[in-house]
């Protein structure tokens, strides 16, 4: 764990916030001294996360179990944001997960799961967290992306696409406000996102692996900066560069859903 030390927001809300790049984040906004509301699906995993950072960091940490693929989660959230007593200064938008399957011949549950996840909480958080920081005049959000958004690689790149897109539309809309969106991008990060998700990350080079510490400090980085999209290291850059430019025709042929089939053989 590295730590973030930056100006404390008060408190910070992030979705799943139990394991990898979330849990990071956590501990890191811990060690700067905000007070936490941390939300996953299992009340069990999130009690003891909230014990360990307790102890270690001294802060009040909330948990909020809630399955934000149900309507039903999701407003439980939102109820939890738009609350005036310890006001949400920093929403993070981190659940996630990847689908492990193609699309032709893929759960049809599964992919409407992914995204009610990814970009339908997303949606109805960041607008009932806006909403609250804009009539406060202070706050931020960080929505978790990836670079894949710039890739064809089946519904998950769509998804980060999406989160892209939309991350950039609202913090244009923002501005002035004393408000701020980032989209955090990642490449690959050393996590148990690709295991819990059946795929193997041997097919990868070990050259392309970032530690989780490095890509949380970088959001949180850019969150202080007010800055709208970040990449995750100057080899990440340059391929979300590269990405942005090749004709698309190009990026389907070797960063399409071939090359995220080969992960699930």
């Amino acid at each position: 764990m590295r730590f973030f030390y930056a100006r404390p927001m008060g408190t910070a809300l992030v979705t799943g916030a139990t394991s990898g790049i979330g849990l990071e984040l956590a501990w890191q906004l811990a060690a700067a001294n905000h007070h936490l509301v941390l939300v996953a699906r299992t009340a069990e995993r999130l009690e003891s996360t909230a014990r360990r950072i307790r102890a270690a960091a001294g802060v009040d940490v909330e948990v909020l179990p809630a399955d934000l693929a149900t309507a039903d989660g999701r407003e439980v959230v939102a109820a939890r944001i738009r609350r005036d007593e310890r006001a949400i200064g920093l929403l993070v938008n981190n659940a996630g997960f990847g689908l492990g399957q193609r699309f032709v011949g893929g759960d049809t549950a599964r992919e409407e799961q992914a995204l009610a996840v990814m970009v339908h909480s997303v949606l109805v958080l960041s607008k009932v967290a806006a909403e609250s920081m804009v009539a406060r005049r202070h706050g931020a959000i960080l929505n978790v992306a990836s670079v894949a958004a710039g890739t064809a690689m089946g519904t998950y790149a769509a998804h980060k696409a999406w989160v892209v897109r939309f991350t950039e539309g609202l913090a244009a809309e923002l501005s002035g406000t004393r408000v701020t969106a980032t989209a955090l991008c990642p490449g690959l990060v050393r996590t148990e996102f690709h295991a819990s998700a059946g795929v193997d990350p041997s097919v990868w080079p070990s050259i392309g692996w970032i530690d989780v510490e490095r890509v949380a400090t970088a959001g949180l980085r850019a969150v202080r900066r007010g800055q709208v999209v970040c990449v995750p290291t100057l080899r990440y850059g340059a391929i979300a560069a590269v990405l942005k430019v090749a004709p698309r025709a190009l990026v389907r042929r070797v960063a399409g859903p071939g090359a995220s089939a080969r992960a699930l053989l």
